[in-house]
């Protein structure tokens, strides 16, 4: 039963994550929004209203359900404890990363919109000096940089693990689902660099322009990982 819930998971955390991601591309024009000034971005985030405020709270929770997956898969799987609790650690460090970086949007992004409809010049400057740090704070150190880090380690130790296994109700899959996990994962550590150092300012250009793609093919290959699983247990 778990392991059935666990291949349904799979599916179903990586659809409602790019589902949010779509809506909020549509009703914020995110993330592009995030290179205009803070003024406006705070405008249109009012314009959105509530129905805009639960998607941003909606995705935020995608990412704390994708820590229950990263967990509950390496329990069902026939590998060795100590395996199976740095998976499960480094699951719950890529969601809870991912997910501080993404709450503040629909709690604390509210009230500076609030409050930046009237206000004047200088309280217009202090509300973009705290929007922005955050912004570096909670966006790019927390949620990318560090969210994007351990997603990665978390994808290449999965990966690592898939390839030991050997079942023949899953047709070889694993094997090829731990070797694109392992190369997926590699590739969301390398994003992950993208504001690190010399590149802090402005991002590193490489990293920025793979990193959704990346993404895609990381949330393709929970998907295939997933319906590996279920065509697994139906077989067995």
């Amino acid at each position: 039963m778990l392991t059935l819930v666990v291949g349904l998971l799979l599916i179903f955390v990586p659809i409602l994550f790019n589902w949010t991601f779509a809506s909020l591309a549509k009703q914020f024009e995110y993330p592009e929004i995030l290179r205009q000034p803070t003024e406006i971005v705070l405008a249109i985030f009012r314009a959105g209203g509530s129905r805009l405020v639960k998607t941003w709270w909606l995705f935020a929770m995608s990412a704390l359900l994708f820590g229950l997956v990263a967990v509950l898969v390496a329990f069902i799987l026939e590998i060795e404890t100590w395996l199976i609790a740095l998976i499960a650690s480094l699951g719950l460090l890529a969601s809870l990363t991912q997910f501080l970086g993404l709450v503040r949007w629909p709690f604390m992004v509210p009230h500076l919109a609030r409050e930046a409809e009237n206000a004047d010049d200088q309280k217009l400057q202090t509300i973009d000096l705290i929007f922005q740090s955050f912004n570096r704070y909670l966006g790019v150190a927390v949620g990318e940089h560090l969210g994007y880090l351990f997603t990665g380690i978390w994808t290449a130790t999965l990966g690592g693990a898939l390839i030991t296994l050997n079942s023949e109700t899953h047709f070889g899959w694993y094997l090829a689902s731990g070797i694109a996990g392992v190369l997926i994962g590699l590739l969301l550590v390398l994003c992950s660099f993208e504001f690190v150092g010399k590149n802090e300012p402005d991002g590193w250009s490489l990293a920025g322009a793979i990193t959704p793609f990346v993404y895609v093919a990381w949330s393709l290959w929970l998907v295939v990982l997933g319906v590996s699983i279920l065509i697994g247990e139906i077989a067995g």
